[in-house]
C-alpha cells in the first residue's frame, strides 16, 4: 500500500461496520416480481427529503418504501442499502434485483446507496460520508466493480439534482472515491448483517437518539 492510500484509510473511520437488517427497521416483505442483474456500476442518491434529527431516520425508510411500493408500485424501496448522518447501514432492496427510479435513466447494474436528507439543504457529515464509503467499498468488492464507475444519479439523468449539491460536491472532487480507494487498499472490508433482536435493539436506540 502507499503511503496516499495509508493516509486516506487512516482517515476513514465507519461510525459502524453493522449492517441493520430490514427486520430492524421495519421493512415490508418485498412483493414478487423485480427483474435480476449483474451489478457493475456505484451510484449514490440522496432522498431529497430534510432528515432533521437523525433519529427520524428509520421512521424515513418505513414512509419511503411506503410510497415506493403503495404509490410507485414498485416491488420495494428503490436503493440497496441507506446510510444515516451517524453512519448507520441499513439494508434495503435485494441487490441482486435492479433498483427503482421516478427519472429518465435505467438503474440496471447499477449498485444503489441512498444518504438520508436532502443534500441541498442539509450538510453531509464525515460519518455519513464514511458509512457511504466503506458500503461502497463493500460492494465493489463483493462484486467486482470498479471504483471508476462511482457517480451521483445526477450523472445518468439530466432530469434531477440528486444527490444533492453538498453531497455530490464530494463526488466531484474525488473525495468519496478516494475514501472507497483508501478502505479497498487495506483488504478484505468486512460488514456484518444483524438481525433480529440485538438489531431492533440498535434502531430503537437510534429513535431514541442516543445512536
Amino acid at each position: 500500500m502507499c503511503i496516499r492510500d495509508r493516509a486516506i484509510a487512516a482517515s476513514v473511520t465507519p461510525a459502524s461496520r453493522v449492517i441493520l437488517c430490514r427486520d430492524a427497521w421495519g421493512a415490508q416483505p418485498a412483493r414478487p416480481g423485480g427483474t435480476l442483474h449483474t451489478l457493475n456500476r456505484l451510484t449514490i442518491h440522496h432522498t431529497a427529503v430534510a432528515l432533521g434529527a437523525n433519529s427520524n431516520a428509520p421512521a424515513r425508510l418505513r414512509q419511503h418504501q411506503h410510497y415506493h411500493q403503495d404509490t410507485q408500485g414498485w416491488i420495494d424501496i428503490a436503493y440497496h442499502f441507506s446510510v444515516d448522518r451517524n453512519g448507520n447501514i441499513y439494508e434495503l432492496r435485494n441487490p441482486g434485483f435492479v433498483g427503482d427510479t421516478a427519472t429518465s435513466y435505467d438503474p440496471t447494474g447499477h449498485f444503489l446507496v441512498v444518504c438520508e436528507g436532502n443534500f441541498d439543504e442539509e450538510q453531509v457529515t464525515e460519518d455519513q460520508l464514511n458509512g457511504a464509503a466503506l458500503t461502497f467499498a463493500w460492494a465493489a468488492q463483493q462484486f467486482n466493480i470498479s471504483t471508476d464507475t462511482l457517480a451521483g444519479h445526477r450523472d445518468a439523468s439530466a432530469d434531477t439534482a440528486c444527490p444533492g449539491a453538498n453531497l455530490y460536491a464530494h463526488v466531484t472532487s474525488g473525495d468519496l472515491k478516494s475514501r472507497i480507494d483508501g478502505l479497498l487498499a487495506v483488504g478484505e472490508i468486512e460488514l456484518f448483517p444483524m438481525c433480529g433482536p440485538e438489531a431492533s435493539s440498535i434502531v430503537a436506540e437510534i429513535e431514541a437518539g442516543s445512536r
